[in-house]
């Protein structure tokens, strides 16, 4: 597995450092419920104590870091109740974006970009990683192709509460995964630019992917 978690090659701020901490945490590297201490993390990083504290404050804010008094530092643990609110935000930013994608932009060549993302699902088809990963890049670039910055950011942190979540996900699924029928569905839906049929596919993408994962 890469490793997100070593010396940085540049010059050490905040942010690179808080784009590390996501990345470890998005993949799995830190574990939801994991504490993060602080001494070890400087050492690995090759940072001081300074801009690690910044950049993990940034985690806090976009609450994939709580800090528990006495204890220290935590991944957060995704609870149902927090698996729901995640995915009703991703549902708000999501449909935001094909909307204004269907309203104001070439939803035709949007369309095809995510039927080329669905076509490597469908060949991936039997490997439950792999297609994780291509669904997580399908919403990724449905959002980007929105051309939203502001929905873009948002997105960022609901995207990487779900790469908490996706393992448990992909073990919901037959041998068979059914995610490349939805994704395309989506994709054509938005490809022929139906604007009401892309929003019934992507509210019931959320509440199934919600019903599998409370379910467990």
């Amino acid at each position: 597995m890469t490793s997100y978690i070593e010396p940085l090659a540049q010059e050490s701020t905040p942010s690179i450092i808080a784009d590390k901490l996501r990345k470890a945490i998005g993949h799995g590297e830190f574990k939801p419920g994991a504490q993060i201490v602080e001494a070890d993390l400087a050492r690995k990083l090759g940072v001081s104590r300074g801009p690690l504290r910044e950049g993990m404050q940034r985690l806090t804010q976009e609450g994939l870091l709580v800090s528990i008094r006495n204890r220290g530092l935590f991944v957060i643990d995704m609870t149902p109740q927090d698996i729901r609110d995640m995915y009703l935000a991703r549902e708000a930013i999501e449909r935001a974006a094909a909307f204004k994608i269907l309203r104001d932009g070439d939803f035709e060549t949007v369309g095809l970009a995510l039927l080329a993302i669905v076509d490597q699902m469908a060949a991936a088809d039997g490997d439950p990683a792999a297609v994780g990963e291509l669904d997580i890049a399908f919403h990724e670039l449905l959002v980007r192709l929105a051309d939203s910055p502001r929905l873009s950011r948002m997105h960022r942190t609901s995207m990487i509460e779900t790469r908490m979540c996706i393992h448990a996900l992909e073990e919901t699924y037959l041998a068979t995964d059914a995610r490349a029928i939805e994704h395309e569905r989506l994709a054509n839906a938005i490809r022929t630019g139906d604007v009401a049929r892309t929003d019934e596919l992507l509210s019931a993408h959320m509440d199934d992917a919600i019903e599998r994962l409370v379910s467990r």
